[in-house]
């Protein structure tokens, strides 16, 4: 298994990023990505931060880590600078928050994200149309989660991202240890969202796909 969206305590995890990337290794993932909540004024810290952890832990740990961030709240116009900036900062996965019906994200951020070029946009929420076949079009990742709250729009988003082929991946948003859920909880949430079978399988091939490039990057 592959969770490309996780929280540490350089955000609003519980876990510092060694103990997560350990509860993660102990409960079957192979590779995850840290990435915490992120605006201009915290990214360079928390970058720099697991940079120092993810290349010296990975190969003891025998699980891949990566270094991320989540851009969280920041005002559309702001984000695809952002992005840009993170990536020079050392971010090897750019997730943005997307606009998920459970917190009061900003119109305008979902296409924000697409326009800038993040790798995943996050709980996309009631996402577009147009939205959706611009992250096609551009090669961005959709998510779908296995979060309480941001999944409630799951059969939304996987209904839309087939009708527009847009890409999927299956992310937890973990900011606890409970939240690292089993293989078969994640099949089951993304059949919930009305994926098929072979749906969930491309899905997961998508999470392993994204890994390959980041190790070859």
């Amino acid at each position: 298994m592959i969770d490309l969206h996780t929280h540490s305590t350089f955000s609003d995890g519980v876990l510092i990023p060694a103990e997560l990337a350990r509860r993660a290794k102990a409960a079957g993932y192979e590779a995850i990505a840290i990435t915490d909540h992120a605006d201009a004024s915290t990214f360079a810290q928390a970058i720099e931060g697991l940079t120092r952890l993810a290349g010296p832990y990975s190969p003891h740990m025998g699980l891949d880590i990566f270094v991320g961030v989540e851009i969280t709240h920041v005002p559309p116009g702001l984000i695809p600078g952002l992005i840009i900036e993170s990536r020079a900062a050392g971010a090897k996965l750019v997730v943005v928050h997307g606009e998920t019906v459970v917190e009061p994200v900003e119109r305008g951020t979902n296409l924000a994200a697409i326009e800038g070029g993040c790798d995943i946009l996050a709980h996309p929420g009631l996402i577009t149309e147009v939205e959706m076949r611009l992250a096609a079009e551009r090669g961005v990742f959709i998510e779908i989660t296995t979060r309480g709250g941001h999944s409630l729009t799951n059969g939304h988003v996987a209904a839309l991202a087939r009708r527009c082929g847009a890409r999927l991946v299956i992310n937890n948003d973990a900011h606890a240890p409970g939240d690292l859920v089993s293989r078969e909880l994640r099949r089951k949430v993304a059949l919930g969202a009305g994926l098929s079978e072979e749906e969930y399988l491309r899905a997961e091939a998508n999470s392993r796909e994204l890994v390959s490039r980041l190790l070859s990057a």
